[in-house]
C-alpha cells in the first residue's frame, strides 16, 4: 500500500473512501489546533425571495497542458496565508463523462461514471460504474446551481425527475424538475483522471471562527471528436481536445461546537476563500491559461458543435448513456460493414488509452503536482 496515498486503496467504495478522508480531515484540523471544531457541509443558498437552492461553490481554470500544474501544492502553500493541506488526503479519479444536454439548454445535463484506480491494474480499460446524473445551472464564473443524483443501471432510461424530487424535495426548483424529465440523448463525451486533495483555510481577521474546507483537482482529460467518439476526417483522430484544469471546490466549513453562524457570514466566508485562491492561481498560471468561460460539459457541446456536427446528426445517432456500460450494443453497427457491431466501449476507452493522447496516470499526476 502507497503510505503516502493510503486513500488509493479504495478504489470502487465511495463510502469508505470519504468516511476514511473525514476522519483524516477531522485529525487534521485537530492537529492546527482548532479543537471542539465540528464539520458542517455547505448549507443551502436562499434567495432574496426565499427559495432555497442547492449551490456549487467552485472555480477552475483551463490550461493546455497537464505539466502546467507541476509543483502546484508547494505553490498554494507559499501564496496563500492560512492554507494548510490536508495530509494524506490524496485521492484519484478515472471518469467518462457525457453532455446530454444541448447548447441551447437552460441548464446543463450530464451523466459521469467514476471508476477508481487501482495501482498495478489492468490498464486496457476503464469500465464505467456508479452512474451519477447530475443537472446544474449554465455558466462557470460563479457559484451555481447543482443536482445530483445516483442512478441504478436498469433506471436509466426511466424519467429520473422521481429521483430528484426524493433527494431534494420542495427544494427541488419547478425549472429543474422539469428539466429533469427531458430524455437524455447523448451529445458528446469527455475522458477524465482526477489527482484531487483537501485544504484548510483559517483566517480569523477575515473569516472570524470559520475554518473552510477545499477541494482542489487537477483533471487531465480528452474530449472526444464525435458523440459516438468514431474517428474524425476533419481532424484525423476520435480525439477533439486534448486538455487540462485545475478546479477549487467548497466542501463545508468547520466552527466551534455550539457557534451560530447566520447565512450572510457562512456564504461571506465561501466566497472569500474561492477569491483568496483564485488571486493566487490566476497571478501564477496568467500566461497558460486558456481563455474559457465554460464548464467541462459546455465544453463537449461547443467542441462537438465548432466541428460541424449539427443538433439533427445528434438526433439521428439517438445515443443513450446506458449504451456506453455495454460491451456491444445489438442495434448499432459500424457504417462501413453492418454485419459488425460497435464496440462503445471500446471506443470510450480512447479517451484514456489513445497513443497520442494518453492520459497520464494517477500516481503522476499527484507526484507532479507535489513536487517543486
Amino acid at each position: 500500500m502507497n503510505h503516502t496515498r493510503p486513500l488509493f486503496k479504495h478504489i470502487k467504495d465511495h463510502d469508505a473512501l470519504f468516511t476514511e478522508l473525514a476522519v483524516l480531515r477531522n485529525e487534521f484540523v485537530d492537529h492546527l489546533g482548532l479543537s471542539g471544531y465540528q464539520y458542517h457541509k455547505t448549507p443551502k443558498f436562499i434567495a432574496e425571495d426565499g427559495s432555497r437552492l442547492t449551490i456549487e461553490p467552485e472555480r477552475s481554470i483551463v490550461v493546455e497542458q497537464y505539466q502546467s500544474f507541476k509543483g502546484l501544492k508547494p505553490l498554494l502553500e507559499k501564496s496563500i496565508k492560512g492554507l494548510y493541506l490536508v495530509n494524506k488526503s490524496d485521492i484519484g479519479f478515472r471518469y467518462p463523462t457525457a453532455a446530454i444536454a444541448g447548447l441551447n439548454a437552460p441548464f446543463i445535463k450530464r451523466f459521469r461514471s467514476e471508476y477508481f484506480h487501482q495501482a498495478d491494474e489492468d490498464r486496457s480499460i476503464c469500465r464505467p460504474l456508479n452512474l451519477s446524473y447530475g443537472i446544474k445551472s449554465r455558466g462557470k464564473a460563479d457559484n451555481r446551481q447543482e443536482y445530483e443524483i445516483w442512478v441504478a443501471e436498469e433506471a436509466l432510461e426511466q424519467d429520473a425527475a422521481p429521483l430528484f424530487i426524493d433527494k431534494y424535495g420542495e427544494d427541488l426548483p419547478d425549472d429543474v424538475r422539469q428539466f429533469a424529465s427531458s430524455t437524455p440523448i447523448v451529445h458528446g463525451w469527455m475522458g477524465v483522471k482526477r489527482a484531487a486533495f483537501e485544504a484548510v483555510y483559517v483566517n480569523k481577521k477575515e473569516l472570524g471562527d470559520i475554518a473552510i474546507i477545499i477541494g482542489l483537482s487537477v483533471d487531465a482529460y480528452n474530449i472526444g471528436a464525435n458523440p459516438d467518439l468514431s474517428y474524425s476526417e476533419q481532424i484525423g483522430s476520435s480525439i477533439a481536445v486534448h486538455n487540462a484544469e485545475l478546479e477549487w471546490e467548497i466542501m463545508g466549513y468547520y466552527a466551534p461546537l455550539g457557534s451560530q453562524h447566520d447565512h450572510q457570514q457562512i456564504w461571506h466566508a465561501i466566497d472569500l476563500t474561492l477569491d483568496k485562491i483564485g488571486d493566487a492561481v490566476n497571478q501564477h498560471y496568467q500566461t497558460k491559461i486558456l481563455t474559457c468561460t465554460e464548464s467541462k460539459t459546455e465544453r463537449i457541446l461547443s467542441t462537438i458543435h465548432g466541428l460541424g456536427i449539427t443538433e439533427q446528426q445528434i438526433l439521428d445517432w439517438n445515443l443513450k448513456p446506458a449504451e456506453f456500460l455495454q460491451t456491444t450494443s445489438s442495434t448499432r453497427a459500424k457504417a462501413h460493414d453492418p454485419t459488425r457491431q460497435i464496440n462503445l466501449l471500446g471506443r470510450l476507452n480512447r479517451l484514456f488509452y489513445q497513443e497520442h493522447y494518453k492520459l497520464p496516470s494517477l500516481s503522476y499526476i499527484h507526484e507532479l503536482i507535489g513536487n517543486n
